[in-house]
């Protein structure tokens, strides 16, 4: 996803980027030198040499060097015009956006500008991070760079880049969640729902581990907390994994373990409030449905996992 025929200036893109940087679409001097960012008075290339994203100030036309950094660049909108102010609504391609993050997984989308962001969603942002993500990719606002928004002084908007930078650091979490299987061999999930995309996901039952808390003892809270099980024994590990995703503007690396649970027939029934934990159901699982679910299933190979802690 090097070039595009639709723009002046090349994507600079690739899959598992740390982060990429959106534009909000080319300007005149950056379509004629086909490099984004390339008007002199702009200060990215700056800015991030300065809050420490490139080990030296590149030149616009070294672009390309971001990927062996981990990072990219795109734009919001393809069309070159004199000032982002003779864009047009059509000119953003929300869809495009959200194929790239769910495609290419970076781990950031960093849009340089308010425009830039609210081109593709309609909102209003604040700068910083977002309540909306894309699948597991989070969104940073900064502040534009062009000299039209010179009124910002430097300073602050270095501020802004070092918080990114920051920011795309995750925060490291540990997390146990139950294999719940009952005597019929269904699985028990809980479904999420994100508050802002309305994406949904089903995943087992469990959460993070909070301080001084052993697994056994963040298990036995989360069965009781989010399906009311309290009589059971916990079995062994059957299954691990790692993964990046953003919540509630925060960047987060879990790390989670599996364990195997096995109990008799049980009516999930929450004790707490679920809701405020992003939970909009819970409820009994049958083979045939996870064969053929009709949201997303997390883990994305849970059907096998089921299948390979048969009886």
């Amino acid at each position: 996803m090097a070039t595009n025929p639709l723009s002046a200036v090349p994507d600079i893109l690739g899959r598992g980027l740390a982060c990429v940087f959106v534009g909000i679409n080319p300007g005149q001097v950056s379509a004629a030198a086909a490099a984004h960012f390339a008007n002199p008075r702009n200060d990215f290339w700056r800015l991030l040499h300065d809050a420490g994203f490139t080990p030296r100030r590149f030149d616009p036309t070294e672009q390309f060097s971001l990927l062996e950094l981990g990072l990219g660049v795109t734009n919001a909108a393809y069309r070159t015009t004199p000032g982002s102010g003779d864009l047009r609504r059509g000119d953003f391609d929300p869809a495009r956006l959200d194929r790239l993050a769910r495609e290419l997984a970076p781990r950031v989308l960093a849009f340089v500008g308010k425009e830039a962001y609210r081109g593709v969603f309609g909102e209003r942002p604040e700068l910083g991070p977002q309540l909306r993500s894309i699948g597991s990719t989070g969104l940073f606002v900064l502040p534009s760079t062009s000299p039209a928004n010179a009124a910002v002084p430097y300073e602050e908007r270095l501020r802004w880049f070092r918080a990114l930078r920051e920011w795309m650091e995750p925060e490291e979490r540990q997390a146990v969640r139950g294999l719940v299987l009952d005597a019929e061999g269904r699985v028990l999930l809980v479904r999420f729902e994100h508050p802002v995309s309305g994406d949904a996901w089903w995943a087992t039952v469990g959460g993070g581990v909070d301080p001084g808390e052993s697994d056994e003892e963040a298990l036995r809270r989360e069965l009781r907390e989010e399906a009311g099980l309290v009589d059971f024994e916990i079995g062994p590990v059957v299954y691990r994994r790692e993964h990046t995703f953003p919540w509630a503007r925060r960047l987060l690396r879990q790390r989670e373990r599996f364990h195997l649970v096995r109990v008799e027939a049980h009516e999930a029934v929450p004790t707490i409030d679920i809701a405020a934990e992003g939970v909009t159901d819970v409820r009994w699982w049958t083979r045939e449905e996870l064969e053929a679910p009709s949201e997303a299933l997390v883990p994305d190979d849970l059907l096998e996992i089921v299948r390979a802690n048969d009886r």
